[in-house]
């Protein structure tokens, strides 16, 4: 087993007991609640007329369900189940004296946007929610676990949970990314690479140059998305990269308490001469964008290289898989993803709905229109997100190019409110998953990419190599020679 990592010194100082079936008993350092997983949890509360043991370290927010448009937000909501479930929420808060950022506060949005910006989420600390992308926290050198119903009854009972301690497996990032390649393209790259079960039994610990350079909304994103490539968790060690974004954040203390708090950080990183289960290493130099040409997060190609033929996978699992993806997407061997028609362009997401995803995009829209036959789709992962680039003018890039300038909330994701893929419609998006139906429609089919690529997708009105847009980029030609020799 592991030895001297951040995950190894986290979990002993937050184990409480060793519980008689061999899982240990885990102290909750911080607890995120929402509107769909939540209300049960609260019922069997009521039913043992039990209360939350440690509100002052839980917190609440409204994402999953909310209309992203500001006449939904009306009261009530015009989806009757929506409403029930967000009345609830608002009530068992209320009752319980939690923190709610609500649809009338100017913090509301994503659990794992909302956390993080406001200096909630801190290293050393144990993360818990009942979603399954609470891997982001790792970011910060926190380890964030999503969970079921009833051990969010047990966290809001006792402020822990049972739990079996993980494999650690370091991933190695090497190399530098270039021009128009970004974190999404670094976790798409390591999936591809690892596949979507291969992180099963463990958590991933990322490192290496490439990682290094990433400031934290990129950190974020790649640890957002350990879920879809098995792992139960991902965290980057802490650094002063970490330190700097955190200064300064509402809930982070200030002058000398900060600083002993950095002491604190500082110690709880991975060892110089940590043992890991496994090492792996991914370059990343000369990487070129990815997209996905399946039906989950590992059949993944760069725009430069054809999509795969079954016949190229080892196991037979992966070559039916690829038979299913090809089906469904509409697709033969040796296609390009490059020209791959677009309906509906969609940028958000608990992955990449932050500042710098939309400064990324806008980089790309700017002088440029979204194609006449295109829905596009801009949802601010939380609504101080949405007020920061509307300070910086970037909601106006995007209007002038013809997307929807929306409000906070998860969206077109998973679909739970009014935002949804309509028939077979194909999706640009910046979400975190391609699943048949994930986006609300059996036919509709997902195209996974960076918010850049998004853009790029919008504007061509077809998967496009976002480079093309961006000043100073180099010219890239063996993508359009991957296209015509496919033709």
């Amino acid at each position: 087993m592991s030895g001297g990592t951040l995950y190894d010194q986290v979990w002993e100082r937050h184990r409480v007991t060793t519980l008689p079936n061999g899982q240990d008993q885990l102290c909750v350092g911080l607890h995120l609640v929402h509107e769909v997983t939540s209300p049960q949890a609260f019922s069997m509360l009521d039913e043992r007329d039990l209360e939350v043991a440690f509100p002052d370290r839980t917190f609440a927010t409204t994402d999953h369900i909310v209309p992203t448009t500001t006449d939904g937000r009306d009261r009530p909501l015009a989806d009757d189940q929506a409403e029930e479930m967000l009345s609830a929420l608002e009530e068992n808060v209320d009752e319980s004296g939690i923190t709610f950022f609500g649809l009338d506060s100017d913090r509301q949005g994503i659990t794992h946007v909302v956390a993080p910006e406001l200096g909630l989420t801190q290293p050393g600390m144990t993360v818990a929610c009942g979603d399954s992308h609470t891997a982001t926290h790792g970011a910060f050198g926190a380890i964030g676990v999503g969970v079921g119903t009833s051990q969010i009854r047990d966290i809001f009972a006792t402020g822990c949970i049972a739990a079996e301690k993980q494999q650690v497996r370091r991933i190695q990032v090497e190399g530098s990314l270039g021009d128009g390649v970004y974190a999404k393209d670094v976790i798409l790259q390591i999936i591809r690479q690892l596949g979507v079960d291969g992180g099963v039994g463990h958590v991933y610990e990322y490192g290496g140059p490439a990682i290094r350079e990433l400031d934290m909304e990129g950190r974020l994103a790649i640890c957002n998305m350990s879920i879809e490539g098995g792992a139960r968790a991902g965290y980057v060690n802490p650094d002063e990269t970490t330190y700097e974004y955190l200064r300064g954040r509402e809930y982070v203390p200030e002058g000398e308490e900060f600083e002993e708090l950095k002491a604190y950080w500082e110690s709880i990183k991975s060892d110089e001469d940590a043992e890991y289960d496994d090492v792996v290493t991914v370059d990343v130099d000369d990487l070129d964008p990815l997209v996905t040409w399946g039906i989950n997060p590992g059949q993944v190609v760069e725009l430069s290289d054809p999509v795969p033929a079954p016949g190229s996978f080892e196991t037979e699992t992966e070559q039916d898989a690829a038979c299913r993806a090809l089906d469904h997407m509409n697709l033969e061997p040796g296609d390009s993803m490059l020209g791959y028609d677009v309906d509906v362009a969609f940028l958000g997401t608990c992955t990449n709905g932050r500042v710098s995803d939309f400064r990324q995009a806008a980089a790309v829209l700017a002088g440029h229109t979204v194609a006449d036959d295109v829905r596009a789709l801009a949802v601010p992962g939380s609504e101080t997100v949405r007020r920061t680039c509307e300070q910086e003018g970037i909601d106006e890039v995007f209007g002038e190019a013809g997307f929807e300038w929306r409000r906070a909330g998860c969206s077109m994701c998973l679909a739970m409110n009014d935002d949804s893929l309509v028939g077979d419609e194909v999706c640009a998006s910046s979400s975190n998953r391609n699943f048949v139906g994930r986006q609300g429609s059996k036919e509709g089919r997902t195209v996974l990419m960076s918010p850049a690529t998004v853009a790029a997708a919008a504007i061509e009105g077809e998967v496009a190599d976002c480079r093309r847009f961006l000043d100073d980029s180099p010219a890239h030609t063996a993508a359009e020679d991957v296209s015509e020799v496919a033709d």
